[in-house]
């Protein structure tokens, strides 16, 4: 009897089946089966936030299958995986097959190797409730604030609007960046750059400032003033001062900073980013010389930055055998967690570290190559030596104005030979390199001065990778979670791209104006990163469910009830970025708008004008083809006299007025059955649809209101005298009257 092994990837379990040999079966889940119902709150309120789970639509079969084979098993491994969504997981599942608590049944593992997977398989324990509950309070919490938050957004600010718990605050986040932006006024400042020379090459120093400290040059006469006090006069150097720095490399890669460098150098967005390393962590087939299928990365959702003995050890052996001793530390490198991370698996690094980029490029996409390749060089430059450069730092006096200038070069790379560059050492002392040698005490002559000016520069926006930053560091939700959450508010146009920036938009900027109104600490910041610290209390058994959630219940029914009776409608007046094309029927500049089929230019006077111009993907207007002379219908228009023209709709065929839109009347396409209305006595017309008829009725309909879906037939019932139909899904024909059992099989051509 085979023991049966429940993964939630089919990737994931495609690679494990090659671990476990034959007695093993692994299918999987395909992620959660169950969950909250989408429609409804699904919450029971009253007795202790009780949630009601449902199976979700479309999982039906793949619990049949859990179920089946679930009966005919050995044993059953839940092997979900190792975080506290995948612990809910495997509860659910658990729940489904009857399985007991107290069972052992749970496995885990933090990379997907042969032998991390049979050492887990040797291991099972019971689910940890107490991580399930964590879960659940942020499952309930979230569907709460979600639920609720959503509901009155539609009723007083727009339909179709959500609202959530980590989502909301993402969105102020931005929209008050783009606050500040417009708030900003720039200030006028200028510098003073002089170009110097000794018994060496020239090089320019900056003015810093007086004996008196720092100097702020407000406008161009301050400027002025400084060239003209300094004029032509030498500069002494008074301070040459050399000294060795060392620049330490990186710790390894937690989900949040994987996302930040992806972003920053592969342009990754986040949700890019956590497919890619799901598929690196799920396994990939290296052939058979690099050990077939198996996981390249460990697993990628972790706020952890600790290391396993062992693969530290693999790492400096690697170090010494391919780079040298002098670039591995003297004592392996330790890396301190933030106090609110969850530490229950390792930071994200390579499985194997003889695995390098280039060994197994052939055997990946190019952007699993880029991420892993990322991954990998992090991980390595996090376990070797530092860099260290020799730096001077020079000030020069002129007239009682000092000025400064330095320069390093480099003693040893360390951890920049595999990742890094040099130009991302900072500090003004590191401003300029290859300084000419100077001595304390030495003229310098003066080559010349110059002036410049500038603006300050108002706050940049955020990307992804600055949100992310901005969200972790401030306790805002968890790594696992910013992916989604940016997606979200992008997809719902809260927030919008442009090129790697997040920009707010006037719909976000409308819901973080309602919430500040009315839910202040739904979104308020360190209240949210307090609400993260109490569910993550669940989890160590200092709290629990109903203790969490009824103290935050307890303000947020409250300001629920202050919004539900707030009857004020947010009005949103939509903003549109303006074109220089000018429309050719009402001469107003065009705008840019977003449609179904992509971004297109309106007229603004919609709907005075409807002129409108499809725009291809690289923004150019796409010109249209030549208009085709409509077909003539025969007829003229019942209103204006001028001729009916055949048109082409949503629902098929119809007749226009060649005098659109002077003339609007319209005349949907008929046929003659030959039949009589029973109710006034005219015609009966086929009305026609869209390749199909949609019904029959009297030609005076809506008028007379006789219809029918089937196809009336100009003869009558010979044994009652009612009308008599045809039925084509029954090839029958039959007597209206309920009364009257007449019919007859009579296959004939239906009126289309």
């Amino acid at each position: 009897m085979a023991n049966l092994v429940i993964v939630e990837s089919p990737a994931k379990a495609n690679t494990i089946k090659g671990y476990l040999g034959s007695n093993y079966k692994v299918i999987a889940s395909k992620g959660h089966i169950r969950d909250l119902p989408k429609s409804t709150l699904g919450i029971d309120v009253e007795n202790g936030f009780e949630p009601h789970y449902i199976n979700i639509r479309g999982k039906g079969d793949v619990i049949k299958e859990l179920k089946r084979e679930a009966k005919s098993a050995g044993k059953i491994f839940l092997a979900t995986d190792p975080d506290r969504e995948g612990e809910a997981i495997s509860w659910h599942i658990a729940t489904q097959l009857g399985i007991p608590p107290e069972k052992e049944c749970r496995v885990t593992f933090n990379e997907i190797t042969k032998n991390a997977v049979r050492e887990a398989i040797k291991k099972p324990r019971r689910i940890n409730m107490d991580l399930v509950n964590s879960q659940q309070a942020r499952r309930i919490l979230d569907r709460l604030i979600g639920f609720n938050l959503s509901q009155i957004l539609w009723k007083n600010v727009k339909s179709g609007l959500s609202g959530g718990r980590v989502q909301s605050v993402a969105v102020r986040i931005v929209t008050e960046r783009e606050e500040e932006i417009r708030a900003f006024v720039p200030r006028e400042y200028w510098t003073v750059d002089a170009e110097v020379q000794g018994e060496g090459d020239k090089t320019t120093v900056k003015l810093h400032g007086n004996k008196r400290g720092k100097l702020k040059l407000t406008d161009e006469t301050a400027a002025s003033r400084v060239l003209e006090k300094i004029g032509n006069s030498p500069f002494k150097v008074t301070s040459v001062k050399h000294a060795e720095k060392q620049k330490l490399p990186s710790p390894p890669f937690t989900t949040s900073t994987l996302q930040q460098d992806a972003s920053r150098k592969l342009g990754f967005q986040a949700q890019k980013t956590m497919k890619v390393a799901q598929e690196l962590y799920d396994g990939l087939n290296l052939g058979h010389e690099l050990g077939g299928v198996q996981g390249l990365i460990t697993y990628m959702r972790t706020d952890s930055l600790r290391i396993s003995e062992s693969a530290q050890g693999s790492a400096l052996e690697f170090i010494r055998e391919n780079y040298g001793s002098e670039f591995a530390p003297k004592r392996p490198r330790v890396y301190k967690s933030s106090n609110n991370s969850q530490d229950a698996h390792e930071a994200i690094r390579p499985s194997s570290i003889t695995l390098t980029p280039k060994a197994v490029r052939k055997m990946l996409t190019s952007d699993q190559y880029k991420l892993y390749k990322l991954i990998w060089e992090r991980f390595v430059a996090s376990q070797m030596a530092s860099a260290v450069f020799d730096t001077v730092s020079v000030e020069l006096e002129n007239n009682g104005y000092i000025f400064k200038t330095g320069g390093y070069v480099v003693k040893s790379k360390g951890f920049l030979a595999v990742y890094g560059d040099i130009d991302e050492v900072e500090g003004d002392e590191f401003a300029a390199c290859g300084l000419p040698e100077m001595r304390e005490g030495e003229e310098l002559k003066n080559l010349g001065l110059a002036k410049s000016q500038h603006f300050t520069e108002p706050p940049q926006r955020y990307t992804e990778a600055s949100l992310i930053k901005f969200l972790e560091e401030n306790g805002i939700g968890r790594p696992s979670t910013y992916a989604p959450i940016i997606s979200i508010i992008v997809s719902r146009d809260y927030v919008k791209r442009d090129g790697k920036s997040l920009v707010g938009t006037e719909l976000g900027a409308v819901i973080t104006k309602f919430t500040r109104e009315y839910f202040p600490e739904i979104i308020d910041y360190e209240y949210t990163a307090f609400m993260e610290e109490n569910l993550d209390s669940i989890e160590h058994k200092k709290n629990t469910i109903i203790g969490v959630i009824s103290d935050f219940y307890a303000t947020f029914a409250a300001e629920l009830e202050k919004a539900s009776k707030s009857e004020a409608k947010v009005k949103i007046e939509p903003t549109y970025e303006v074109s220089d094309v000018v429309c050719e029927i009402c001469g107003a500049r065009m705008v840019y708008k977003n449609g179904r089929y992509g971004r297109f230019l309106a007229c603004p006077s919609y709907p005075a004008c409807r002129n409108t111009k499809a725009l291809d993907k690289d923004g150019n207007i796409v010109k249209p083809e030549p208009e085709r002379a409509p077909r003539l219908a025969g007829f003229a228009c019942e209103v204006c006299g001028a001729d009916m023209v055949v048109r082409r709709g949503r629902y098929g065929v119809f007749y226009a007025c060649s005098n659109y839109p002077t003339c609007s009347f319209t005349k949907q396409k008929t046929t003659d059955t030959g039949a009589k209305c029973p109710a006034c006595s005219s015609k009966i017309l086929a009305r026609h649809g869209k390749g199909r008829t949609l019904f029959y009725s009297c030609e005076r309909y809506p008028e007379c209101n006789f219809s029918s879906w089937d196809m009336p037939l100009a003869e009558n019932c010979p044994e009652c005298g009612e009308m008599l139909y045809y039925r084509k899904s029954k090839k029958i024909v039959m007597c209206k009257s309920k009364t009257c059992d007449y019919k007859r099989d009579e296959e004939m051509t239906v009126i289309e």
